[in-house]
């Protein structure tokens, strides 16, 4: 049924036994699915479940429930990576910065540093810790 079909279908109230529970579950959740009423996310709840149920007869259904979950899933990782590569951003402007002030190098030393490290941590799959610089420096 097309979206403008259903807003204009008229509602009909009806007894629904539903064990305490339960309707103590869609008065908890159904803010946090920004339905407007109880009444709303019931009626979502039994649409979601009929489809469902028709997956079989429906095959585009469920392709789309996995990838909406999955959008869901990647989006807060992304923020979550990204919340975690500023800080460590900022945790590593402050350690560049405290070095740069006290130590004595030039450009082409740099360069040659930067070459050699990309070279390391390559050969160390991006699993570089401050043991294995120290042990590098040392020889």
């Amino acid at each position: 049924m097309a979206e403008k079909e259903k807003s204009k279908e008229s509602k009909r109230k009806f007894a629904l036994w539903v064990k305490e529970s339960t309707l103590d579950l869609a008065k908890k959740h159904y803010k946090a699915d920004n339905c407007s009423s109880q009444s709303e996310f019931i009626e979502k709840a039994i649409l979601f479940y009929t489809g469902y149920l028709s997956a079989e007869d429906n095959r585009a259904y469920l392709p789309n429930v996995i990838v909406s979950t999955m959008k869901g899933i990647v989006a807060e990782s992304e923020n979550k990576q990204g919340r975690a590569l500023f800080k460590l951003a900022v945790e590593m402007a402050i350690m560049m910065n405290l070095i740069a002030a006290k130590s004595d190098v030039d450009e082409l030393m740099l360069e040659r540093l930067r070459g050699a490290c990309v070279a390391e941590v390559k050969r160390l799959n991006g699993n570089f810790t401050f043991e294995d610089a120290l042990n590098w420096q040392k020889g």
